[in-house]
């Protein structure tokens, strides 16, 4: 392009009269000019006045809360929730761990499980850990809990905790009663 601009120049400056190398010059170059032409962007984006002097942070949110209780392991004794060990039958509520008064799953009644829907925040699901064995519990009681907006999930210890830890990543608000089971299976390695 740019040969083709100088072939026309020169031959321009051969002619004899003066105003004609203007114009050739002019419409040569015009002629060039949308070939050449970058791309206009007709918006800029400059900052505002309120946007120039403020700083900029970001704020790094933790993969989970520190307030979270998971159940890290349990035995015929007891549970380790959060490191903290917690001998007999456990009730966990959202950010608290509580003694649950029951001895076996006979005694699970309405009156055992008032705690669950009580307490605030309000608790979607309750994960009921009922020991070695999975036990049927009264249908009543399932209706009970659902009347009070509460889902009940009964399944053997080792199960409900599993289920458990599993809600609470979800970040789920849930409640776990769990008795501890009379035996534990080691798996063979």
């Amino acid at each position: 392009i740019i040969l083709n601009c100088r072939k026309v120049t020169e031959t321009t400056t051969k002619m004899a009269v003066p105003g004609m190398f203007a114009r050739a010059t002019t419409s040569t170059l015009a002629r060039l000019r949308p070939v050449l032409r970058q791309p206009r962007r007709w918006h800029r984006l400059n900052p505002t006045d309120d946007e120039l002097y403020v700083r900029t942070t970001i704020s790094l949110l933790e993969k989970q809360n520190p307030q979270d209780i998971f159940i890290n392991n349990f035995s015929a004794w007891g549970f380790t929730i959060r490191g903290d060990r917690v001998m007999g039958p456990v009730a966990i509520v959202p950010r608290t761990i509580l003694r649950w008064d029951v001895a076996g799953p006979e005694d699970i009644n309405k009156e055992s499980l008032a705690l669950f829907y009580i307490c605030e925040p309000k608790i979607e699901i309750v994960v009921l850990g009922v020991g070695s064995e999975h036990v049927k519990l009264d249908p009543n009681l399932h209706k009970f809990m659902r009347q009070k907006g509460i889902a009940l999930e009964v399944q053997d210890t080792a199960h409900a905790c599993a289920t458990f830890n599993y809600l609470v990543s979800e970040g789920r608000v849930a409640g776990a009663a769990l008795i501890p089971p009379r035996e534990v299976v080691q798996l063979q390695r």
